[in-house]
Parts: C-alpha cells; structure tokens; sequence
C-alpha cells in the first residue's frame, strides 16, 4: 500500500470517528433519560468506557492494537486482581482486532495470501469438523472459532502492523519485553508469582523473553542499551532457572546457544554464569541438587520424563478410542459425564484434560485426519526457520526481522513438546507464537537472494531502532 492510500485510509476512519463523536452525546443524552439506572451501574459505565477505548484504539490499528491484544491475554494469564476482569474482554479485542485486520486487508490489498494460509484455513476448519464429534460440541466450537479469530487477526492485523514498520514494531517489542521482565522480576522479589505458578513463569521467560532479549543484545546500541538488556537477559534467565523449568530452560538455553553459534555472543553467556553463581551459588557448588529438582524433579525412579509418563499415556489412550476425528479442540471424554461449568471464556476441567505435550493434545483433539493440516503448517515453519538459520551463519549477521520471530518459534516448538500450550487460543504464549509465525512467513530471507538479501538491517545507534524490511 503506498502512502496516498494510506493516507485516504486513515481520513475515512477518522471521517467515521467524528461521526461517532458527535452521535455518542446525543445517544447518552437519550439513555440518561429512558434509562437512568445504566449510569449507575458499573458494569454498564465500564462496558461504555471499553468500547470508548476500542474505537480510539481501531484508529490507530497498525500503532496501537498488537500490544493491546497481547496484553489483554497476558492480564487474562496472570495470578493478578487485573486478571479476572480480562477473562473475557480478551475475546472481545480479538474479535475487534482480527474483523478490522480483515477489512484493512481486503480494502488495501497489499499483502499476499498463499499456501501457508490456505493451509492454515484448512486447520481452522479441521477444529470445526472435529468439534461435530465431540462429546462437550459448544466448548469445542468455541475453541474452533477463538482458534479461526486468532488466525484471522495473525494473517491481517498482524502482518500489517509489521511490514513496513519494522523499525518501530521490533524496537517497542524489546522495550515491551524489558519491561515486563524487570516487572515480574520486582514482583519476584516481593514474594508475589504474578504469572500464578513456575511452568507458566518458565514458559514466558524461556519461549519469549530469553530468545528477544539475546537478539535484543547483538544490536548496534549505544553502550547503555546493551548493558540494560545484557543485564535484563541475565535476570530473565535466573527467573528460568528459579522456576524449575526443564522446559524453559532447555528452549532457552537452546535457542540462544544457536544465535552464540551464528553471531558473536559468548560474552553473554558468561553473564548469566556470573549471575546465576551471584544470586543461586549454591547451584554451582551442589550439582547433585541441581539434578534431583531441576533435571529428575524429585522423582525416585530417576527418570527425565516421569512426571510426563502419566498424561501421555493419557493422551494416547484417547488417540486411540479416537483415532480419526479425536474428542474435538480443547475438550476430553468423560464417560462419567461430571457435573459442573463447561466454561464461556476460559477453560474448564470438567472438559479438558493435561495431555503432557501440545503434539498429542491436537492429535487427540482433532485426531489424524484433523493433524494433518496442523502438522503441515509446522513444517512450514520449521522451513521458514531453518532458512532464516542458514541465512545467518551465510551472513554472519543477526540484524534481520526474521531472526528473533525465528528464534522465538523454535523455542516455542521445543517447549510445546513437553506442555498443551501451542494449539490453546487462550493463553498467550499461543497468541504471541502464531502471530509470530505469519509475520515471519512474510519476512524470512528468500533463498533465491542468498547472503545478498536486501532486508538485513541495522540499529541506529541512538534511538535503538531497526531499519524497515522493505
């Protein structure tokens, strides 16, 4: 979309805004007459003040909504008083964020769609299919359809958001990630577990935090940045290693031995060592602590994988009884059929079960037939981040849009092998990983160019920003 496009764009939503502004006295005038007790309910005046914020937020969809949507599913995740009011405001900016992607995308029509998103499509239909077979057939036709908004949202709004802002998108993500480390890590030391337990502490740090703040760290900064996110990536890697995440850490310490081995980082590595010696020295002193609660989690039979064995064996059970069609998105078999709330906007046990690992829980939820589509998108990914690798050891330079959505979703990938997260439309990492995923659909290095690829970009050494891809 060139600017004179654009720029026609933002005066017609601008145009429907005056609009609005000027019909919303007038409407509130009419209700405080016909209907005095809305303006003394709260719920009603906090409905009015959200759809006021949402009208504000659609006019400056590209600046504005990623974040807004990921923190509405952040605050929705976390063990905060903020949390249980996100719940189901969640679904509402999603909703709002991906119809307004969508009517962007068709009216500017300057993204391409192809065989990712055909594929894509495929899966969200696939969820529906199976959710005709499910035992619980509205909690799974919800998942579906919570399951083709994020699509939807991640192939438009997303992908708008980015292409041609890169500059800005990727300096705010890190500042976002900054601060949210330095946030739970204050929490932390105030005796308050803001992400509500460990796995989900060391899922956020070592899937999203860890990957960003290393690239974060390879940057052309001034002297100060560097320091600030050398500094911050140590904290965030002693909140892994605190939460006792084998999970985690290996996504992390993985993800970010790669970017050691494609670009200049060893001395990072060292800081973490120093900070985990400073703050944990007893780790470095008693291996054999070390082993029995991170690596075997207390367990007698000295196996890696005991904690796992039960709900994957689980998982394959109902793989199965169910082997074509699986018991639908998100849900379970219950042949005692417990009594309780199945769950509008969250999840409920009375449903849904832990499978042990994102892979068995789509292939017990949509079953082989439904996997297939899934199973596709995933090695369309693993293409698009092994290539974005390739490019990096080539080029030697880890200055590309492209390299921390890679880093990101291959940490994601390992991690999703040992929790239910990847295919749950609710959690956030799951929103920031597929976002994520069509973004760098778009951005990944083509092989056709080869070293000589025109996105590698640098950080201007002032404001810390990134050069547009395009």
């Amino acid at each position: 979309m060139n600017k004179m496009e654009q720029a026609v764009t933002e005066r017609i939503y601008k145009a429907i805004l005056i609009a609005a502004a000027a019909l919303c006295p007038l409407v509130l005038v009419y209700f405080a007459y016909s209907r005095p007790g809305y303006f003394g309910s709260q719920t009603y005046m906090g409905g009015l003040i959200l759809l006021e914020f949402l009208a504000v937020a659609v006019l400056m969809y590209r600046q504005v909504f990623f974040p807004i949507v990921m923190l509405a599913f952040l605050f929705a995740g976390v063990d905060l008083p903020v949390g249980a009011y996100w719940t189901a405001a969640r679904w509402l900016f999603l909703a709002v964020a991906a119809a307004a992607g969508a009517v962007l995308m068709l009216k500017e029509h300057s993204h391409h769609f192809g065989l990712f998103h055909i594929i894509a499509s495929f899966a969200v239909l696939a969820t529906l299919i199976s959710a005709a077979v499910s035992q619980y057939p509205g909690v799974a036709i919800l998942k579906a359809l919570s399951f083709g908004l994020l699509f939807l949202y991640a192939g438009t709004g997303v992908r708008l958001a980015v292409t041609g802002n890169e500059n800005r998108f990727f300096t705010s993500l890190l500042g976002g990630c900054e601060v949210f480390v330095a946030g739970v890590a204050v929490l932390s030391v105030a005796g308050i577990e803001a992400m509500g337990n460990p796995n989900s502490l060391g899922a956020v740090m070592g899937v999203a935090a860890a990957p960003l703040l290393f690239w974060g760290t390879l940057l052309n900064e001034t002297v100060w940045v560097h320091r600030r996110r050398l500094l911050l990536y140590g904290v965030c890697m002693y909140l892994v290693f605190h939460s006792h995440s084998r999970d985690g850490l290996g996504a992390a310490l993985i993800s970010s031995g790669l970017l050691c081995i494609f670009a200049t980082g060893t001395g990072i590595i060292l800081t973490l060592i120093a900070a985990v010696a400073i703050l944990h020295p007893e780790t470095l002193s008693n291996t054999a602590s070390v082993t029995s609660t991170i690596l075997y989690k207390g367990s007698s039979d000295g196996s890696l994988l005991a904690s796992r064995q039960s709900p994957w064996k689980a998982a394959t059970d109902s793989i199965s009884s169910h082997y074509w069609f699986g018991t639908g998105l998100g849900t379970t078999e219950n042949l005692d059929r417990p009594t309780g709330s199945t769950g509008m906007f969250s999840s409920s046990s009375v449903v849904t079960t832990e499978n042990g690992s994102s892979y068995l829980a789509i292939l017990a939820g949509v079953g082989i037939v439904g996997a297939l589509p899934f199973s596709f998108l995933l090695l369309f990914l693993l293409s698009r981040v092994f290539r974005t690798m390739w490019w990096m050891l080539k080029t030697g330079n880890a200055c590309h849009p492209a390299v921390p959505l890679a880093m990101v979703l291959l940490a994601g990938l390992i991690h999703a092998g040992f929790e239910d997260w990847l295919f749950a439309p609710g959690y956030y990492l799951c929103v920031l990983f597929w976002t994520f995923a069509f973004v760098l659909v778009d951005v990944a290095p083509s092989p056709a160019r080869g070293s000589a690829f025109a996105w590698r970009f640098e950080a201007e050494q002032r404001t810390g920003g990134i050069a547009s891809s395009r």
